[in-house]
């Protein structure tokens, strides 16, 4: 049972943890960083990076797509971004990044204004072509209101992972004015009709996680990619502390695995991890992998040229995501992800940090690596 803490009277709140309230705690034993797998499967598919990209234009673009592929992870596109919609979209991109240098607020309607243009078939098929054609796993995102409009285009392309995310999602919606023609979403009979894959989230708590893996996702993501760009508390007053709610989430994925007798889901984390100790405390807390992207616009190969922000920038009444300027801490993404680090900040090489913190703590994979001890620091 969770701590229950009264803030006023008849009224109490459950207490929460962030991933600054956490320390992993040492085990008796370490082994060599050479005998360490950092490798994560989603159903046929591996990874050497438990990674896959928060689907931004600001980071993935098919090229980046294709170069997170080849250093292990798997780069997801937005197939409702600017690369869908507008066959010049390195252009347009840089036309969002020259308002932000002077008007960050301008650049937010301008993404609004650019995201208006519909989405155009062949441009979104070209742009998952030139994934497949730089190697790599070919992942794309969708929004739950325009799962059932894109994904045939997205089969069609040869998209092998979906990832169905908003902001807040769940498996069981109540329908409204804004639902559109279809109505909402019911996401274990679009699931059960597919073929591939599905990752869907984001998620903050163990019944909604339970619902979620119910509809035969593969894996569920926790969190709405929270960064310095993202505005969701203050526009919406909604989250839930990361390493509160990936524990939640965990033991929803445990309960569930003896509810269906083996079907595991996976669990994994979107925002709020802003150094390499953060990722190896998400892994520590239950997740299975992580959603970097403020990290990854810090390369200079990212579409964004050091500006940050969420698809949630683009929402066209109530945009929960600013455009933030991200240091370039990096020359590329392979410095990022698997270094060689050149400073102390825990900005790079953030896979080989994780390594190292699985090393020192005694464990050989992601899997044994979820039992290490935890301490809390209040």
């Amino acid at each position: 049972m969770r701590e229950q803490v009264e803030i006023g009277r008849g009224r109490s709140a459950q207490r929460s943890y962030v991933f600054d309230d956490l320390d992993i705690v040492p085990s008796r034993r370490t082994r060599s960083s050479s005998a360490v797998s950092t490798a994560w499967q989603l159903d046929a598919y591996r990874f050497e990076l438990p990674l896959l990209t928060h689907p931004t234009d600001a980071v993935v673009s098919p090229a980046t797509a294709a170069e997170v592929g080849r250093l292990g992870g798997l780069g997801v596109l937005n197939a409702e971004g600017l690369w869908a919609r507008h066959a010049e979209a390195e252009k347009v991109l840089a036309e969002v990044v020259g308002r932000a240098a002077t008007d960050p607020a301008d650049a937010v309607a301008e993404l609004q204004r650019l995201h208006a243009a519909p989405v155009q078939p062949a441009l979104l098929t070209e742009a998952l072509e030139r994934i497949r054609g730089g190697g790599a796993t070919v992942a794309a995102r969708v929004s739950p209101q325009h799962a059932r409009e894109l994904t045939p285009t997205l089969l069609a392309a040869g998209v092998e992972v979906l990832v169905v995310q908003g902001t807040i999602i769940s498996a069981e919606h109540v329908g409204g004015e804004d639902d559109g023609a279809e109505g909402p979403l019911d996401l274990e009979d679009f699931i059960d009709g597919l073929d591939i894959p599905v990752v869907a989230g984001g998620v903050a708590d163990y019944r909604t996680a339970m619902h979620l893996m119910r509809t035969g996702a593969a894996g569920v993501i926790v969190g709405y990619g929270q960064s310095a760009a993202t505005s969701t508390d203050a526009v919406l007053g909604i989250g839930v502390p990361m390493a509160t709610a990936l524990v939640e989430t965990a033991a929803a994925r445990r309960d569930y695995l003896d509810e269906t007798g083996g079907r595991y889901v996976h669990v994994v984390a979107d925002g709020a991890m802003g150094t390499s100790g953060d990722l190896a405390k998400a892994i520590a807390c239950g997740a299975d992998a992580v959603m970097l992207g403020e990290q990854l616009a810090a390369a200079e190969e990212a579409p964004g040229a050091g500006w940050y922000w969420t698809a949630s920038a683009a929402h066209p009444s109530l945009p929960r995501s600013g455009i933030t300027r991200v240091p370039t801490v990096a020359p590329d993404l392979a410095t990022v992800l698997t270094g060689p680090a050149r400073s102390g900040a825990g900005t790079m090489n953030l896979f080989g940090a994780l390594r190292r913190a699985m090393a020192k703590t005694g464990y050989s994979d992601l899997k044994e690596f979820q039992r290490v001890g935890l301490s809390v620091r209040r």
